[in-house]
């Protein structure tokens, strides 16, 4: 092996370690206070020097002003946050995220082994809990400072590589490309401490002639702003202003500093001579002057964000989850958390569709049809983003207890979804056959409609606590009223047959709809029945029969259309 292989691949090893231990102290520090953190950001946004205090506070811990961006992005969003606030408090989370760099140019290299072998200790003598999240925080911390001297180590040959130092000279005199070169490395390794740091290696081994290293410290803190813009873009456009009004702040201060670099470069080494420190003072003090300079004008930048992305019409949002946190995937308790809560508001619009689907079924309104129709697109579409957020979350370290509510979370979604299709397809196909040929149900069979159509609804509010609050009596008393449905269906098909024996014509005519009204609002029932059997079965409760082996065989089915296999509920 060359010594040019060796040391490229001794870089490459170094920056991905570099990564990876960035990676492990921002998921340690949203695994162990997650909800705390958010907690404050939420709290803390009344004016805009809370808000920039709130966001210095918790991306000092975190060390991810992406990480952050994205939380207050999902606040935003939801309307929890004004603009102006969201974007104070980034100015802040800009300035947290340099703290880490500035510790860690301090020569503490030392360290590295003591945090590893401390942390590995600790991650290894307990099994979860927030005492194994900061472990693993304090492994993160030892990783980096070991790549800090991996990549110091490796990069000591390059200075005498008269190729690199060609390249370098050419950067060095096309500033612009030298920047935007920067920007782009930090967008695809998601991380402008983990690139400052690089930066700072090479300065200080002397690869990196500190007037360029500023330039690329520079592109860099633009690029940590990309990765945000990038990430929001399927979101509303209150939750994409937060990101976009960041990288427009980032972007001109960027701009300004590379114009103005020549002027600022020798205050900056009257401050320090030693390079490294150099570049992570410069890296400071950049993201300490836009917060000064752009920290009285968060309104403007707020209201010139507002232009660019209006608000969206209130239906196109609609479809959009609200509760999925893309950073709280990182912390499954919380990440489970933000899926209940999309999983209820899915409930609750399958709740609505099957309120008015007896209206539609009963009436001859095709408009009525087609808005319950319409419906059934936003129900596949929240269900699919659930579960794919949930599976993005299974990635992380789960234990017995969140693996168990992730599959009872997709387990009731896909039910959801299963009740959306039977009312799209079935029901709603029922109601169009019925106002094509104008017909119309007796006064007896309305009323059974009516009254069965009831207890269904009964149950699907009952379906939506049971879900929430996984109480045993209510699982118990859901299932004893999926087992009384259907002697009401009995009770139901014998009248009806009554009325057809008797020549009723009207029960004649509707005596196909009927029936099969009936019958799909008790697969809908069975569908809402499914969520208290992993409470009973946890419970013990739930006794061995056909019963029981049936809902088994259920489950292993919408498993396999989860996979992507045959569905559950056949369309018709």
């Amino acid at each position: 092996m060359t010594l040019g292989t060796e040391v490229l691949i001794s870089l490459l090893g170094g920056v991905c370690l570099l990564l990876w231990g960035v990676r492990m102290v921002r998921t340690g520090v949203m695994r162990a206070y997650g909800p705390s953190l958010r907690n404050a950001i939420s709290v803390c946004t009344g004016n805009r020097i809370k808000a920039y205090g709130a966001g210095l506070g918790v991306t000092s811990l975190v060390q991810s002003s992406t990480a952050t961006a994205l939380i207050v992005s999902n606040f935003a969003g939801r309307g929890m946050v004004a603009t102006a606030a969201a974007l104070a408090l980034m100015l802040g989370a800009d300035l947290g995220s340099t703290l880490l760099a500035q510790v860690l140019s301090l020569g503490v290299g030392w360290l590295s082994p003591i945090l590893i072998a401390l942390g590995v200790i600790v991650f290894l003598s307990v099994e979860a809990g927030r005492p194994r999240h900061l472990a693993r925080t304090v492994i993160g911390l030892g990783l980096m400072l070991l790549a800090l001297n991996l990549i110091g180590t490796a990069s000591a040959p390059l200075r005498d590589s008269q190729g690199l130092v060609s390249v370098f000279a050419l950067l060095s005199n096309e500033r612009l490309i030298a920047m935007l070169l920067a920007a782009l490395l930090t967008w695809l390794a998601h991380s402008s401490l983990a690139i400052v740091l690089l930066i700072m290696s090479f300065a200080a081994s002397g690869i990196v002639p500190v007037p360029l290293a500023l330039t690329l410290v520079i592109g860099a803190n633009i690029g940590g702003a990309l990765a945000p813009v990038i990430m929001t873009m399927g979101g509303s456009a209150q939750a994409r202003r937060v990101p976009l009004g960041n990288l427009m702040m980032r972007a001109l201060g960027g701009v300004v500093a590379l114009a103005t670099l020549d002027l600022i470069l020798p205050y900056v080494s009257l401050i320090e001579a030693d390079a490294a420190r150099q570049v992570v003072n410069f890296h400071t003090g950049f993201n300490l002057a836009l917060g000064l300079v752009f920290l009285p004008l968060v309104s403007s930048v707020a209201r010139l964000c507002e232009r660019l992305l209006p608000d969206s019409p209130n239906g196109s949002d609609e479809m959009e989850p609200r509760n999925l946190d893309p950073h709280a995937i990182g912390s499954p308790n919380v990440a489970l958390a933000c899926a209940s809560r999309e999983a209820l508001r899915m409930g609750d619009t399958v709740y609505d569709m099957l309120d008015r689907s007896m209206q539609a079924l009963l009436g001859h309104n095709t408009a009525l049809v087609r808005e319950v129709e319409s419906c059934d697109d936003q129900v596949d579409s929240l269900h699919e983003a659930i579960k794919l957020f949930i599976v993005e979350t299974s990635k992380s370290e789960m234990d017995a207890e969140e693996s168990r509510r992730a599959v009872e979370i997709l387990s009731f979604t896909a039910n959801l979804e299963h009740i959306g299709d039977i009312i799209d397809k079935n029901l709603m196909e029922l109601a169009s056959k019925k106002i094509r040929n104008r017909l119309n149900f007796s006064p007896e069979g309305r009323c059974e409609l009516e009254q069965f159509h009831g207890t269904v609804l009964e149950n699907c509010q009952l379906a939506l606590n049971v879900f929430v609050s996984r109480d045993l009596e209510m699982a118990q008393s859901l299932l004893e009223k999926k087992q009384a449905l259907r002697d009401d269906e009995l009770a139901a098909a014998s009248s009806h047959y009554s009325r057809v024996g008797a020549g009723r014509a009207e029960s004649i005519e509707t005596s196909s709809i009927h029936l099969d009204i009936i019958r799909d609002l008790k697969r809908i029932n069975s569908h809402l029945a499914a969520v208290a059997y992993p409470i009973l079965e946890e419970a013990g409760v739930l006794r061995s029969s056909r019963l029981k082996k049936k809902k088994i065989e259920e489950m292993k089915q919408q498993v396999q259309e989860l996979s992507g296999d045959e569905p559950l509920v056949t369309r018709q």
